[in-house]
């Protein structure tokens, strides 16, 4: 008996593996957050360290913070960990294991007038995310130091949503000192957030789209992962039935290894010949 993991039944797993992923209910209800011996592993998806509920690290924030330490051997677990979960399941994590992924998808079934597909100058506009990697992600953190030779989380400090709406946000609520310290930073990063929130409702996932860097890596890794989708040309009439049904319009008869594609199952859905395979 085959499984289907598409359609509902992506939405509960993504469902449940956030809630796995922020776990810790003690954190909420004391405004703390967890800094128990999970915090020492990764998440494969976008989950904040500070978020109260958060039981293990986000493989970026943790790149950043230890790239330009004296002790490298969480840098590259980090890297490492991106690398295995990469060739194993490639942006599969991102349609499924992603809370922030769950968050942007639950946004765009809010009915809008009009549903924007792609905005101009796409194309350039999803090479985005590889300009945040490289920059906020990896050259700013090696090569902007402080007095004493250590970098900044920079992506995380001045980019991501994902720990304002996980960190940010709870904390500032749950704790009433924070909120006094209320600075510029916090309200930057809270307009950020409120954009891509806003924005998600009219185009799907932004932040994938055009900014996260997570996605970036695992993008690259979209030819070589274990588990990816296969066009079986004796089957396939080229009908573009999968690029209307793909809400990121990927051309997936003619690039089902696209960078872009998040596995999340719509094109194979809408095959009218059942010519799309998880290979």
């Amino acid at each position: 008996m085959k499984i289907n993991i598409f359609g509902r039944s992506r939405l509960i797993i993504q469902a449940c593996f956030a809630a796995l992923s922020n776990g810790y209910i003690k954190g909420f209800s004391q405004g703390k957050i967890y800094e128990g011996q999970g915090k020492y592993l990764c998440l494969p998806g976008m989950n904040c360290y500070s978020c109260p509920g958060a039981l293990g690290s986000c493989p970026i924030g943790s790149l950043q913070a230890t790239l330009n330490s004296w002790d490298y051997k969480m840098a590259m677990y980090a890297v490492g960990f991106m690398v295995v979960f990469g060739t194993i399941l490639g942006r599969f994590v991102c349609g499924f294991l992603c809370p922030f992924g769950l968050i942007q998808d639950l946004l765009y079934k809010i009915p809008f007038v009009k549903k924007l597909r792609l905005l101009p100058g796409e194309k350039f506009l999803r090479w985005m995310r590889f300009i945040f990697l490289a920059l906020f992600v990896i050259i700013l953190p090696v090569f902007v130091v402080d007095f004493i030779g250590l970098g900044q989380p920079w992506f995380c400090k001045y980019v991501c949503p994902v720990g304002m709406l996980e960190g940010g946000i709870p904390l500032v609520l749950l704790n009433k000192g924070m909120r006094s310290a209320i600075g510029f930073l916090f309200k930057w990063k809270f307009a950020i957030l409120i954009f891509i929130l806003l924005f998600s409702v009219i185009i799907y996932r932004p932040f994938c789209r055009y900014i996260c860097p997570l996605g970036a890596v695992y993008g690259i890794f979209n030819k070589i992962s274990i588990f990816r989708f296969k066009v079986d040309s004796s089957k396939c009439t080229k009908c573009g039935q999968c690029q209307k049904a793909c809400k990121l319009d990927i051309p997936l008869y003619k690039k089902p290894d696209s960078m872009d594609c998040i596995r999340c199952g719509d094109c194979k859905k809408a095959c009218p010949q059942d010519a799309i395979h998880i290979f």
